[in-house]
């Protein structure tokens, strides 16, 4: 045990943290409702990363695709129900973020070193990719809208993304960008539904193969690491799930899992029309000539892929800041904590406008998209959505020998670890052939 302060050290020191809680991000307000839950897990779930899938599709084929897509599914369910149940495992305490349940895991120094690294890696990952994703999405709108411009570099696009985000940064916390989020999820839903409907009504191609295309045996298997990179990639929304449901208020009758499993249900029935559908009918319309984002496959109708793009953009603004606000917590609780700085509103706008900064410099500097994605999504996205929570479910619970529990964490550790070793493989191949071709800032 650790030995206990003298009492008014320790009051001083409760009022200080009680002052700090209420300043940091993810702690400050906690009346959320079970749809924010919903719709701020569908904002961090259905990436652009739904839109890669019908290229994934072809880089794994029918069987192997099909199958990856459903257990992907399942697997994650499982995982997110898992983070749910642990959130508030210990009555009277609340896991609020990811490495909380990680030292409570495997200790204080060791839950730090094992989390923080991949959460962080994760969503500036993911914080970067979107500016990208956002900023080609933007090149894309502004081509098909207006034919004979002057073309504008995806620089400047980047750029003009990244100036929203200068200013939605600065709302505080979790409940300040639901409605952000709300629209965001919106979206997602509705470029998913224009990306497969607009396949479907084209029809398939007279000349469609599904055979892999890579010539040598040595291409195809890559592909094949690659693929599963795209589908870790897509699959990843377990970074922000505590840091969401610490939103949420809870009392010993009503704990906070309750509401929280609702919108996670929703969630995942709206991930599961987003993802299957696109994927499937993608793949099944284009074959494997496919691009790695549909929307450049479907050229026409010009109005509806231009509408689509856009809402790509309004989704991808959503989810930069999901995926934010968790950095932006552990920025500010470090500074504040640690560094003892003051929890000022000067302070808050000092680190977020740097971080906003340096992801949209990162973003300008390197965007080979697609690589990038199969690269981070074996490497951190695989551990922490796939087996960290049933790791820490083992370590924790320590289920009987080959009961059922034992084995479904077992199955999903094996395949976590599967996914997070091969498709790294894939993703560097991938980058190493695009930066061949690739030139600074053009």
């Amino acid at each position: 045990m650790v030995s206990q302060p003298p009492q008014e050290d320790y009051d001083e020191k409760s009022a200080r943290q009680k002052e700090i809680e209420a300043w940091l991000p993810i702690t400050s307000s906690r009346n959320a409702k079970w749809w924010y839950s919903a719709f701020h897990n569908v904002t961090a779930m259905v990436g652009a990363g739904v839109l890669g899938l019908p290229y994934a599709m072809s880089q794994l084929g029918w069987g192997p695709g099909i199958t990856v897509m459903v257990l992907s599914w399942i697997i994650t369910l499982y995982t997110l129900w898992q983070m749910v149940e642990m959130h508030e495992m210990v009555p009277g305490k609340r896991f609020d973020r990811y490495h909380e349940l990680g030292q409570h895991a495997f200790g204080e120094k060791l839950g730090l070193y094992i989390v923080v690294p991949q959460q962080l890696i994760v969503e500036i990952g993911v914080c970067i990719v979107y500016m990208v994703t956002g900023g080609k999405s933007l090149k894309k709108f502004h081509e098909l809208v207006c034919e004979d411009c002057k073309p504008i570099k995806l620089t400047y696009f980047i750029m003009i993304f990244a100036s929203v985000h200068f200013v939605l940064s600065h709302l505080p916390n979790f409940n300040s960008i639901s409605g952000v989020s709300l629209a965001a999820a919106v979206m997602s839903l509705s470029y998913s539904t224009i990306a497969w409907a607009a396949s479907a009504s084209k029809g398939v191609r007279e000349d469609v193969e599904y055979g892999y295309k890579a010539k040598s045996t040595a291409g195809t298997v890559f592909n094949f690491f690659s693929g599963l990179g795209d589908v870790a990639f897509a699959y990843a929304g377990h970074n922000v799930v505590l840091e969401i449901q610490a939103t949420i208020p809870s009392t010993p009758e009503k704990p906070s899992k309750g509401p929280m499993w609702k919108g996670v249900v929703v969630a995942y029935i709206v991930v599961a029309l987003c993802y299957f559908p696109v994927a499937f009918v993608g793949y099944y319309i284009f074959g494997n000539a496919v691009e790695d984002n549909i929307l450049m496959s479907l050229k026409k109708p010009a109005w509806l892929i231009a509408m689509a793009n856009m809402f790509v953009v309004i989704h991808v603004i959503g989810s930069y800041q999901i995926y934010a606000m968790p950095v932006f917590d552990m920025m500010e609780t470090l500074l504040v904590k640690k560094l003892n700085f003051r929890p000022t509103t000067i302070l808050r706008f000092c680190v977020r406008n740097f971080y906003v900064a340096a992801t949209m410099f990162l973003g300008m500097t390197f965007p080979f998209f697609g690589g990038l994605l199969a690269f981070f999504g074996g490497f951190a996205f695989a551990p922490t959505t796939y087996f960290l929570p049933c790791i820490i479910w083992l370590a924790i619970y320590k289920p009987k020998k080959y009961s059922l529990s034992w084995w479904a964490n077992w199955v999903c550790i094996v395949f976590g670890i599967f996914l997070m070793v091969l498709s790294p493989i894939g993703g560097l191949r991938t980058i190493v052939i695009q930066a061949k071709e690739y030139k600074f800032y053009s």
